[in-house]
Parts: C-alpha cells; sequence; structure tokens
C-alpha cells in the first residue's frame, strides 16, 4: 500500500492507490481548506508534491508553470504511488492562488510604437540682437528652431510672449522652450519658456472619464514612464448613475453643472499628484482624454441630448484640440487637451483607445474586444477590418442597483465559494477584511457557483425548499422585503453589522446585464456571418474586466463557451491607448485612423437584439447547447 509523508509536519500514513489527498491528509489529522467543497472549482486547496506520482494531475485552475512546479488541487489529485508532499500554510497557499491569478492579466499587449511626443523641451542658445542683427525675439528663436531642430513655423502664445524679452534677457539668452508640436493651428506652439537648460521630468496626463470613475495617469514624457495611477468615483453620479440619466439631467439646464462636477473630480486628482509627487500643476504640459462619446460631449460641454434620440446621432465624433484653460482644468492653462474620436454614439473615444492597446490594428486573427463597464461595447474583426456595437449593461456589475453592492476596494466580497454539501458560502474579501459588500467579480462567482450548487435555478429563482431541506435551521435562503434572499453573511460575521444578501432583484438585474451583453456578440457574430466559435481570440478590456473569472463568467452565459486559453484579459485598455497617444504621434494618427475605420452597428435598429435578449436571460442561455462545458457541469452536479 502507498506510503504518503506530509510535510513540513512529517506525518506518515498508508492509503490506497486511488485515495483523494484531501482524503489522506484528513486521515493525517491534517486540515486543507475546501471553500467549493472539494469540487475542484475554487483552486484553495493547494499541495505541492516534492516526490512520487499522482493521478488528475492537471486542472484548469493551474497555470503550466504550477503545474510544472508540482503544484496540484487537493480535492482532484489522487495517490498513484509513494508520496511526499508539501502542505504549505494558508498564507502560502493564498499567495499562489493570487499569482495564479496576476497571470491572467496583460496591463498591455506591446506594440513598439516610436517615440515621439507631441509635447517636446528643446534646450537653444540665442545671439543677442545687434544693430546689424536687429531681429525680434520670436524671429531669433524661429532661425534658431528652423536651423537647428527643422521647425519651420513657431506660434507664441500670448500669456509666453508677455514674458518673452525679459526670460531671454535674464537667463543670458539660454533657455528651455517648451513646444507643442500638434496644435489646432497645425504648427509648433510655444507654451512655456524656462531660463536655462532643462530639468526634472516632463509631465503629462493620460486621463480614462469613465461613467462610473476617472481614472489618471501621470506620465514623463521624457522617459515614458507611467508614474502613478489616482482615480475616483467620477461625481457626475450624484445627477444620475448612468449616461441616460444624465443627458436627461443635462436637459434640464444641468449642462454646466455636469461639466462642473467631472472637470472638479479631474483637478482633485492632479492636486493629489502634485502634493504626492511636489510639482506645480503648470507644470503638466499636455492631457490625452479617452471617454465614451457622452462623457466627452459632458466635458466640453457640448448638449448630449441628441445621443439619446432616435437616430442616435451625437454633435461630433472628432473634436477640437483646446488648452486647459478652455476647460478650466488645473494644469498648465497652455496645455493642449486632446479628446480621442469617438465612432458613434454609444462607441467613444474609451473603446478607440481600447481597440488602439488591443492592438487589433495588427492582428490576422478574427479577434473579439470586450469592454465591460456601465455599457458594454464590443469590436469584432481584425487588421482588415472592424466591426463594433454597444449594449446598454447597466451599472449592476459596478455596485449600482444591487442591494448591497460596492466598488472594488477594501472591505469589498470579490469571491463567493459555495459548498455543494451544505450550501454554506466561504468568502474572499479585498484586504481579507470582514466583508462591507460585493463588489462585481463576486457577483459573478457568486452566481456561478448558486447555479452550479442548485441554489438557484437556470432563471435565477431561489430554490427556497431545497435549500432549507439541506441547510435546515441555518439555511441561508429567507424572503427578505424584496423577496428571496441568499444571505452571503451574518451580521456577526460582516464588517458593518448587517447581513449582506444577494436578492432575486440583485440576481434578475445581474442576468440582464449578462444577456446584453451575450446578445449584443451573438447578433454582431450573425450579422456578419460569424459563429462565436470561429473567434481565435477573446480580448477583454476595462478595470473590472481584469477581475473576471472566465469559467464563471461563461457559466453564467456572460462570455461564449471558447477554451480558456482564447481569452486575454488587458486591464484599462482606454487608459492605456491614451497612455500610447501621449508617447507617439504616430499612436495618435493610428487611433485616428481606426475610429474612422470601424463599422458601427445600431443594435437597436436590429429586430433580432431583442430576441437574443430574452434568450440570454437564463442561466446561462435558453439554448444550453450553445454551453456545452456548462450544460456538462451542470449534470454532473445533478448526480451528486
Amino acid at each position: 500500500m502507498p506510503k504518503i509523508t506530509f510535510q513540513p509536519s512529517g506525518k506518515s500514513i498508508e492509503a490506497p492507490a486511488g485515495t483523494l489527498l484531501l482524503d489522506a491528509a484528513a486521515k493525517a489529522g491534517l486540515l486543507i481548506d475546501t471553500p467549493c467543497g472539494g469540487q475542484g472549482r475554487c483552486g484553495r486547496c493547494l499541495v505541492r508534491v516534492e516526490s512520487g506520482e499522482v493521478s488528475h494531475r492537471e486542472n484548469p485552475h493551474l497555470s503550466a508553470k504550477q503545474l510544472q512546479e508540482g503544484w496540484v488541487l487537493a480535492c482532484v489529485a489522487r495517490v498513484a504511488g509513494d508520496l511526499s508532499l508539501n502542505v504549505p500554510p494558508r498564507k502560502e497557499r493564498e499567495k499562489v492562488v493570487e499569482e495564479r491569478a496576476g497571470t491572467r492579466t496583460a496591463t498591455a499587449l506591446k506594440y513598439e510604437w516610436p517615440r515621439y511626443p507631441a509635447v517636446r523641451q528643446i534646450y537653444v542658445e540665442l545671439t543677442p540682437p545687434t544693430l546689424e542683427d536687429a531681429f525680434t525675439d520670436v524671429d531669433r528663436l524661429q532661425r534658431v528652431l528652423s536651423q537647428e531642430h527643422s521647425i519651420e513655423q513657431l506660434y507664441v502664445e500670448l500669456p509666453v510672449l508677455q514674458r518673452l524679452a525679459s526670460t531671454l534677457r535674464q537667463s543670458a539668452w539660454k533657455v528651455t522652450l517648451t513646444l507643442d508640436a500638434d496644435s489646432r493651428l497645425g504648427e509648433a506652439r510655444l507654451i512655456d519658456i524656462q531660463p536655462g537648460k532643462p530639468k526634472g521630468p516632463l509631465l503629462a496626463i493620460a486621463l480614462d472619464i469613465g461613467t462610473t470613475n476617472v481614472v489618471m495617469d501621470l506620465v514623463d514624457l521624457r522617459s515614458g514612464r507611467a508614474i502613478e495611477r489616482v482615480s475616483e468615483r467620477n461625481r457626475q453620479i450624484a445627477r444620475g448613475e448612468d449616461v441616460i440619466s444624465r443627458i436627461v439631467y443635462s436637459e434640464k439646464g444641468g449642462l454646466g453643472e455636469l461639466q462642473h462636477l467631472v472637470v472638479d473630480a479631474i483637478n482633485n486628482l492632479v492636486k493629489e499628484l502634485s502634493q504626492k509627487h511636489s510639482f506645480d500643476t503648470r507644470q503638466v504640459y499636455q492631457m490625452v482624454v479617452a471617454s465614451n462619446t457622452t462623457m466627452t460631449h459632458l466635458f466640453l460641454g457640448m448638449p448630449p441630448k441628441s445621443i439619446r434620440e432616435e437616430p442616435y446621432v451625437p454633435t461630433a465624433n472628432q473634436f477640437p484640440v483646446l488648452t486647459a484653460a478652455q476647460l478650466g482644468v488645473d494644469i498648465n492653462p497652455l496645455a493642449s487637451i486632446y479628446n480621442l474620436p469617438a465612432v458613434a454614439a454609444y462607441v467613444g473615444g474609451d473603446i478607440t483607445a481600447g481597440v488602439l492597446a488591443a492592438c487589433l490594428f495588427n492582428t490576422d486573427r478574427l479577434t473579439l474586444f470586450l469592454d465591460v463597464g456601465t455599457n458594454g461595447e464590443i469590436v469584432l474583426g481584425n487588421k482588415d477590418w472592424m466591426t463594433t456595437c454597444a449594449c446598454s449593461a447597466g451599472p449592476a456589475f459596478e455596485g449600482a442597483g444591487v442591494r448591497h453592492g460596492m466598488r472594488a476596494t477594501t472591505g469589498a466580497i470579490e469571491e463567493v465559494r459555495i459548498s455543494n454539501k451544505t450550501l454554506g458560502p466561504s468568502l474572499h474579501t479585498i484586504g481579507d477584511v470582514p466583508p462591507l459588500g460585493i463588489c462585481g467579480s463576486g457577483m459573478i462567482t457568486a452566481l456561478a457557483e448558486m447555479l452550479v450548487t442548485g441554489v438557484i435555478d437556470r432563471s435565477g429563482h431561489m430554490k427556497t425548499s431545497y435549500v432549507q431541506e439541506v441547510m435546515g435551521d441555518r439555511s441561508r435562503v429567507r424572503k427578505g422585503d424584496h423577496g428571496a434572499e441568499y444571505v452571503l453573511a451574518w451580521a456577526a460575521e460582516s464588517g458593518n453589522g448587517q447581513d449582506i444578501v444577494l436578492t432575486e432583484v440583485d440576481i434578475n438585474n445581474l442576468i440582464r446585464t449578462k444577456a446584453a451583453i451575450y446578445a449584443g456578440m451573438a447578433v454582431m457574430a450573425r450579422n456578419l456571418g460569424i459563429n462565436l466559435s470561429d473567434i481565435e481570440e477573446v480580448l477583454i478590456g476595462g478595470a473590472f474586466g481584469q477581475h473576471i473569472d472566465i469559467e464563471e463568467a461563461i457559466q453564467i452565459g456572460l462570455l461564449p463557451d471558447l477554451p480558456w486559453d482564447r481569452f486575454k484579459f488587458l486591464g484599462n485598455t482606454s487608459l492605456w491607448g491614451a497612455y500610447n497617444v501621449l508617447l507617439s504621434k504616430y499612436a495618435r494618427e493610428k487611433a485616428d485612423e481606426m475610429a474612422g475605420k470601424m463599422t458601427y452597428l445600431e443594435l437597436i435598429a436590429d429586430n433580432s437584439f431583442m430576441n437574443e435578449l430574452m434568450a440570454a436571460m437564463f442561466l446561462p442561455h435558453t439554448d444550453i447547447d450553445q454551453f456545452p462545458t456548462v450544460k456538462a457541469a451542470l449534470e454532473k452536479a445533478a448526480t451528486r
């Protein structure tokens, strides 16, 4: 009979071949956590094979590197002979799980853009004027720039012109010029002049104005380094959680207020960065903005009314380059602010930036780019063609419209595992603190776990009698103020002294959100004569997207049932695209080209969209044969 030795305890037992490692450990008196009830779903019962062999080593929760290092899941791997196993402490196992999750996310797909920022600093030494050489100060600057830097036209902004003479003479005609070679006038624009040689970083900002959050990267154009990222809630939320409600508010005389709110949020983030990194905000010389079409209109003070009215036409998709002073942004008043071009009313510059970051312009593969946020934007294509659409997903996955929903911050439940034996939950929160609520990734895992374990049926209704039969007096399903609800954490376990629950109303909102996204993909694919199974790569952008668990997103029908290796998580592609545009005029040119190249599909005008939406209002879908792996998992669960 095989001998199993457990390290570091040194305990040994004998167990028949085929014994689960989890059972062998229990026999040796070692407790290994299995939040999913030993079903191989959570990937947390990690042990490492030091020597010997096990069967069923493979598991989709383990990376190739981890398999090579000897990691296995104790709840699925079985004894195949004499073994030496290392059972690390829980904290070490959690660290491996986090490392595994980190491998899912690529901060960006690499494309080497030639470094050519629009804003640059040039040190020049001028010859002082004489009676024989009595050219103006501006002419002298123009002459040296033409001779030494091939800049043939120079436009000097009035505030710089007003202090030009004194600065040149006080610095002995040795100065650093800050130039913007990408101005609205098509010439190099002198936006600052400083005595002596350049000092310190050359600062600029990449900005993502989302419906829910405003995110900012401080960038050094000289080195190309992103110094720090900061974010805060979009203050416009006080006047509406989604773009439609904000458009309606703007129609009632609130346009100026909405613009003021988002500019306030931007200025607050700039101030936060300046205090932390000890720079004057006037040292920030450029800003590139990526945002959806409505957010761009509101930021620029353009009435967005026509965006929500048939035939859904925005004022513009291309926007003028403005100065910070024109918009009230607290950086250098002459700094240029460039908004990435939109495609249509509901596909904005954030998606143009995302497609740029995802490198769709450089791939032959049939690729689906998906940005999951308050709106679900989808792009399908490759370097030769691109089609895009948008579906009104709603803010459920961002915490809105869910009773205990919250942002992905400290205290948010980000992972839920439900034991198929007890139907009790095991929770993981951001920051490992008592739970305060549940964020989007937690909602997806909770929904998938409730489906697979039988807490809810495929329509999203609580199976109250079944749960009460299994759990008895400890049942977590109860009748609340808004119908049936499942208790994720009792008041004594939470961080706010309240029961944290998911209600049937919450579940219905989540199902509607995922259904809208899937229906958008299905309609687009059918219009193009493509099966979803033909898609070779799925690139998921958006800050929320990087936290999605592929298996569970497929289980609830949010993502198509494709092999896991076709999915890549790219993080905040909107911000990454804006960053690329800051650093390279070639990236900006490509962004402008792609925005004009994408074909927009208006889902509202497609009669089949509503049918697809209703079909997707089940878990995972009315036609479960579209989800063969989920069908198999549910059939397996039904036999337990």
